[in-house]
């Protein structure tokens, strides 16, 4: 398939959008009814990204599975589970904290961190040696589900049992204090909110479905706006504002996102975006080591909150890029990226 402008500079808006997540810019200042909005908002309405990478891993991935499923797996799978395991090593063994190496030393600070990765080793084993290592589970999962249904011809079956994962994850997630059901995996991880919205992807292509630009504007906007509010909501629960990654209005958010890119196919059509494109799943791979090591200089240099939250999403994304350029010059090429 010819590649798609419009769905590359999604993913490039997307990885930005991550690294918003993980740099938590502006959780400090301003302060807004004892609150720090600015930064509560910048993290949430962030949280289109992932499930923007899914859709599109569902859209992309679709002929292939058609074709052959358990060959479309192993292919999918095999180069992603690769760098997840490399760069999960590490992760656990780069330290992150350099004032307690100084201080302590390098075990003791490691030694922290393995002790608490055991706390919870099901969910380790579905993240990796860092937390934003679960997207490449869950997208495994999700493949996984799809290509066994498919081969065994029972592909009505994908958007059912996709949504009651989705539903399950939901009450066992973010809806926990109201329903009470808990899972000893985080619904985050796995299967459970991934394979609706890769199905979504999956199921675009194979109905080759488009809906009008207004259309997919209204859902954008309106699962935009119902994420936002059902954070809202749980606040009154006691539960943060921007800690949720998927509410109900998410995948509503995402189809809304992934229609107004297939209606504009040539957008963010330039050299640049498509050079950038190919490197986004290494800057996502890299990125929160390169957050942890900015933030370590900016404590110990003192550095001005408001400097640091205005300069540390663009500061991490070209580190990141150019620590990706200068893998690929290297035989670490073949372990580290896809």
């Amino acid at each position: 398939m010819k590649q798609i402008s419009s769905f590359e500079w999604g993913r490039i808006i997307a990885l930005f959008a991550v690294i918003a997540i993980h740099a938590k810019p502006f959780m400090t200042m301003p302060i807004i009814d004892d609150l720090p909005w600015v930064g509560l908002l910048v993290n949430q309405i962030s949280r289109f990204a992932v499930p923007l990478f899914f859709i599109l891993a569902g859209f992309l991935v679709q002929p292939r599975l058609i074709a052959a499923p358990f060959q479309a797996l192993k292919h999918y799978s095999f180069p992603l589970l690769k760098v997840w395991a490399a760069w999960s090593i590490i992760y656990l063994l780069i330290p992150f904290n350099l004032q307690t190496v100084a201080e302590k030393g390098y075990l003791a600070e490691r030694t922290g961190y393995w002790n608490y990765l055991m706390q919870n080793p099901l969910n380790t084993l579905f993240e990796g040696g860092l937390v934003h290592l679960w997207y490449i589970p869950a997208l495994l999962s999700a493949i996984a589900i799809l290509a066994t249904l498919i081969s065994i011809k029972q592909e009505k079956y994908i958007l059912p049992i996709a949504l009651a994962l989705y539903v399950f994850g939901l009450i066992a997630g973010s809806y926990e204090p109201i329903f009470g059901i808990e899972s000893p995996l985080l619904t985050r991880n796995g299967p459970f909110f991934s394979t609706l919205i890769v199905a979504l992807g999956f199921e675009i292509r194979r109905h080759k479905l488009t809906i009008s630009q207004p259309i997919a504007l209204s859902l954008l906007l309106g699962g935009m706006s119902l994420h936002l509010a059902e954070a809202y909501f749980f606040m009154s629960r006691g539960i943060d504002f921007n800690i949720h990654d998927f509410l109900v209005g998410t995948p509503i958010w995402v189809l809304g996102i992934f229609f107004l890119l297939q209606a504009n196919p040539t957008f963010g059509d330039n050299p640049r975006v498509s050079r950038w494109s190919k490197d986004v799943l290494g800057v996502y791979l890299c990125h929160l080591l390169v957050i942890i090591y900015i933030m370590n200089i900016a404590s110990a240099l003192n550095i001005d909150d408001l400097i640091r939250d205005l300069t540390i999403i663009p500061l991490t994304f070209i580190i990141s890029m150019v620590l990706i350029w200068l893998i690929e010059l290297t035989p670490l090429k073949r372990l580290l990226l896809r």
